[in-house]
């Protein structure tokens, strides 16, 4: 009986499941993202998760632990070493499963599954070092009194407006004489098919 069973079995008896979910392991660790069926890479994350969690304390009982779950040499050693460096100050949430669509074949419901740590196009802070570029969302504050800062925001929002009234201003310049342009080549072609008809 299933009473209490509630992870997915993916259809296979459990030593097919765990050579499967070992040999997917194994493959996510050597090749850091890898394309499989939704249900098949979310029930590796929730088996490769705590293993990267024990490859945080590298110590020969922690390495022989995830050793007896993946059984290949190759894989503890990459994960022990580049991989546990990369996700060493992340606190969970190691992988990500990102759907494909479908397959065109049987219509599966594809994904993509990969380390956060190791995909600099979809990690920007990666670059920046956590976080510290880009604009500021400002909140509005209610209270009493007027601080440093809140004077400062006024003052850089008057320069931003003062700005953007100087932008506005060209714009409308620049919409007002292309108007007249274009006003003006109306006339003319207006003038020029009036000619022509006195002349016919």
């Amino acid at each position: 009986m299933r009473h209490g069973k509630k992870f997915n079995h993916l259809k296979r008896k459990s030593a097919h499941r765990k050579a499967l979910l070992r040999n997917l392991s194994i493959a996510l660790i050597t090749h850091k993202r890898i394309s499989t069926t939704l249900a098949k890479a979310k029930a590796l994350r929730k088996h490769i998760e705590p293993l990267i969690t024990k490859s945080k304390s590298n110590t020969t009982h922690s390495r022989r632990v995830v050793f007896s779950y993946l059984q290949n040499k190759e894989a503890v050693k990459e994960l022990f070493g580049p991989i546990a460096e990369k996700v060493g100050d992340r606190p969970g949430g190691y992988v990500r499963v990102i759907k494909l669509g479908f397959r065109r074949s049987d219509g599966a419901e594809m994904a993509m599954i990969e380390f956060v740590d190791f995909n600099e196009v979809y990690n920007p802070n990666e670059e920046t070092g956590q976080g510290g570029g880009g604009r500021r969302r400002r909140r509005r504050r209610g209270g009493g009194g007027q601080s440093t800062t809140t004077t400062t925001t006024t003052e850089t929002a008057t320069e931003e407006e003062d700005v953007t009234e100087e932008v506005d201003e060209e714009i409308v310049d620049e919409v007002e004489e292309t108007t007249e342009e274009v006003v003006e080549e109306e006339e003319t072609s207006e003038n020029e098919e009036e000619d022509d008809k006195e002349e016919k």
